[in-house]
């Protein structure tokens, strides 16, 4: 009886404790979260169209949605890496299942997963190069 009792004191205290504290949730390295936003940009800035559960959007509404995929994911702690955001925000709809599509310049269309991973690799060729020294 006087755990039961002890109990229904600790309780009230535990509840609220877990209602005002907020949910902790891991956050993506900088390096990551540089690459998702880079690849973020990307979209954005692309000038292709996008393909999604039957209609095809302009950049600026591609990278909008994919920026509210991003942020709903990573709050609930599904995004750590660039990958991550690639394969869990960008590949296909999470509505129809259907995967995403990207069209640049009249081209054929490829799945956004290719492209993007495409675009990624690229960005690190490029951050990986040496820092050239400038000659006097």
């Amino acid at each position: 009886m006087r755990i039961v009792n002890r109990l229904l004191q600790v309780l009230p205290g535990l509840i609220v404790a877990a209602v005002l504290v907020p949910a902790a949730y891991a956050v993506p390295s900088a390096t990551s979260q540089a690459e998702i936003v880079h690849l973020l940009q990307f979209v954005g800035a692309s000038g292709c169209e996008f393909y999604r559960n039957g209609s095809w959007y302009d950049a600026p509404k591609a990278q909008a949605h994919l920026q509210e995929k991003y942020e709903l994911l990573a709050k609930g702690d599904r995004i750590n890496t660039a990958e991550d955001f690639i394969e869990q925000a960008a590949t296909k709809s999470s509505l129809s299942g259907q995967p995403y599509q990207v069209r640049c310049g009249g081209g054929a269309p490829v799945t956004t997963n290719q492209w993007l991973h495409a675009a990624l690799a690229a960005l690190r060729r490029n951050s990986s190069a040496p820092i050239q020294k400038a000659e006097p």
